[in-house]
């Protein structure tokens, strides 16, 4: 009976290896040598699409460099506008408190004012 099973088991590889070159010889009679040069066609196509798979890959790489190093700069610059804003922001608080009077200072200096002109 394991022989009848071993033969068995061959037997439909053996049908399937045949009926595949059975239709790779009726795949060649219909299309004949149109298949390869359709294959050498598809071949070419692949190529070209890999080709330029890569070439816009590194194209985008280049990109996000340039626009990371752009948005680089700007935020350096923007630090630098800021820095300069506060810096003269504080500088004009300085020159507005130094310009500003106190009222308390003011009101001595008036009745001192007033009371050198009643001595005289």
């Amino acid at each position: 009976m394991s022989k009848n099973q071993s033969k068995e088991s061959e037997t439909p590889a053996a049908n399937s290896l045949e009926s595949a070159q059975r239709l790779e010889a009726i795949k060649n009679l219909i299309f004949g040598e149109n298949i390869q040069q359709i294959d050498q066609d598809f071949q070419s196509l692949k190529n070209h699409i890999e080709k330029r798979k890569e070439e816009l890959e590194n194209l985008i790489d280049d990109t996000r460099k340039e626009l990371n190093a752009t948005i680089d700069n700007l935020a350096t610059d923007l630090n630098i506008r800021i820095t300069d804003l506060e810096n003269s922001l504080n500088d004009k608080t300085d020159e507005l408190n130094h310009k500003k009077v106190d009222r308390n200072l003011l009101g001595t200096l008036l009745v001192s004012l007033g009371e050198k002109i009643m001595k005289d």
